[in-house]
């Protein structure tokens, strides 16, 4: 399954794929689409839309996944950032694919980066759990969307079968290939 993530904004759009191919996750590719933040909203969109249209030509994903709104307290900013997001769900909708949003705090405990944590700790995750370098991203927008497509390969696959921490068994799927990375990573050290 190949899965293009997008982390939505007005003048810097981040999109991410990730494609699951036997049993291990493989990064595909990603970038950030810039538009001049000095054009007029309706102008920036238009552009974000046509990028975002030719990156879905590109990668071919199989589910388009994105970054839902979190809580602002500028009324402008939010309404500004569901613009942009409806112009992904758009682009999305005229490709026939179907869109899946998740929330901010459910993309980064996804790769596991706390709730409350910042954009350095997911770009870091993203970056361990696809094998990737620091300078191969210029914004975090990019590791971000690359968060989102990981959150839908992790949790939005509900046939994904999955092991208890009790059972001890490998899991299955992408949803098992995050999950079995990050419980390594999280267990305290056995007392001698």
């Amino acid at each position: 399954m190949r899965v293009l993530g997008v982390d939505p904004g007005s003048r810097f759009m981040g999109y991410g794929v990730v494609e699951e191919k036997r049993g291990r996750l493989v990064h595909v590719g990603h970038g950030v689409i810039k538009v001049d933040e000095s054009a007029p909203l309706a102008s920036r969109l238009k552009d974000l839309h046509a990028a975002l249209v030719e990156a879905l030509a590109r990668y071919a994903p199989d589910a388009v996944a994105v970054e839902g709104l979190f809580t602002f307290r500028n009324a402008r900013s939010a309404l500004v950032l569901g613009h942009a997001r409806g112009v992904a769900l758009l682009a999305a909708a005229q490709a026939g694919l179907v869109v899946h949003e998740y929330a901010p705090a459910k993309v980064k405990k996804s790769v596991g980066a706390g709730g409350a944590s910042g954009k350095d700790a997911v770009a870091r995750m993203v970056r361990t759990f696809l094998s990737l370098e620091a300078s191969q991203f210029q914004r975090a927008d990019a590791s971000d969307a690359l968060a989102v497509a990981l959150c839908h390969l992790n949790h939005g696959r509900a046939s994904v079968p999955t092991a208890t921490a009790a059972t001890g068994k490998k899991r299955k799927g992408a949803a098992g290939l995050l999950a079995d990375r990050l419980a390594s990573a999280y267990r305290k050290p056995e007392a001698r």
